[in-house]
């Protein structure tokens, strides 16, 4: 049985990040991906033109859809736009018994706002206790905690502050810092840093959403927290690497990078 991976996420009519690039960071992986989609945004490379959640009985109906027949190996999250459906998800995960991946997407790479600042004590309250991964980047953890990263040495009090509202494990993505890519994962006791070099291209739209995917996809096969962020920080940044040119703003990271190195 090919394992199965739900993600629960906005769609990007772009391509290059939520629903679609999740389920083509599954496909590349060799896991079977599914979507329950959140909310529709017009989207290119240059921004985001409009967004329109989805209502949370459409959510809910979704995912017990895929769930209640199919099952699921492993579960990711990323644009839920509003405190509503925060919730609604938050419940649905909470009676799921499968890894749950939380990326909580705050702002797209151009700065649009993808999340009601309503809906922040949600996140906190609701949504992170039931993460197994929590991912956020720096943005995310000051919108978050109220902890402003400058520096790596901040990284662990940046995942302590995330730690209190209550996911297993914490990964902290360090990617705005200058020099090399570095993200700290810990569950409050071990630690593992994750160093990649930064590759000089623009072009990572959907970096996030890619990079919890693969974590998805390594729970899913049964590797433990550790070994599928690992994993995953390596075929993100090969992603980033290989991340090309899509019409006049910022394109997207290749998910299928692996496939056209082998060709």
């Amino acid at each position: 049985m090919i394992p199965r991976v739900l993600t629960v996420a906005g769609s990007d009519s772009g391509g290059g990040a939520g629903i679609q690039a999740d389920l083509k960071t599954m496909l590349a992986l060799g896991v079977h991906g599914m979507s329950v989609i959140t909310a529709v945004t017009a989207q290119n490379s240059l921004g985001v033109q409009g967004a329109w959640e989805l209502p949370a009985e459409a959510v809910r109906a979704q995912y017990r859809s895929v769930v209640d027949d199919i099952g699921v190996q492993a579960v990711k999250t990323g644009m839920l736009a509003s405190a509503e459906l925060v919730e609604a998800v938050a419940e649905l995960i909470g009676g799921t018994d499968a890894p749950a991946v939380i990326d909580p997407v705050g702002v797209s790479k151009h700065g649009d706002s993808l999340l009601a600042s309503s809906a922040l004590e949600s996140v906190r309250t609701k949504l992170l206790p039931v993460a197994t991964v929590a991912t956020p980047n720096l943005d995310e953890v000051a919108q978050l905690t109220g902890v402003h990263v400058e520096s790596e040495e901040q990284l662990r009090q940046a995942a302590a502050a995330v730690l209190e509202y209550g996911p297993r494990w914490v990964l902290i993505k360090g990617g705005h810092l200058p020099g090399d890519a570095v993200d700290l994962l810990t569950d409050g006791s071990a630690e593992h840093w994750l160093r990649a070099p930064r590759h000089d291209n623009r072009h990572t739209h959907g970096t996030g959403c890619t990079l919890a995917s693969a974590i998805a996809s390594g729970l899913a096969k049964g590797l433990a927290v550790p070994e599928a962020v690992t994993a995953a920080k390596e075929y993100v940044t090969g992603a980033i690497e290989a991340g090309f040119a899509l019409g006049g703003g910022i394109g997207p990271v290749d998910h299928g990078w692996r496939f056209r190195a082998g060709a």
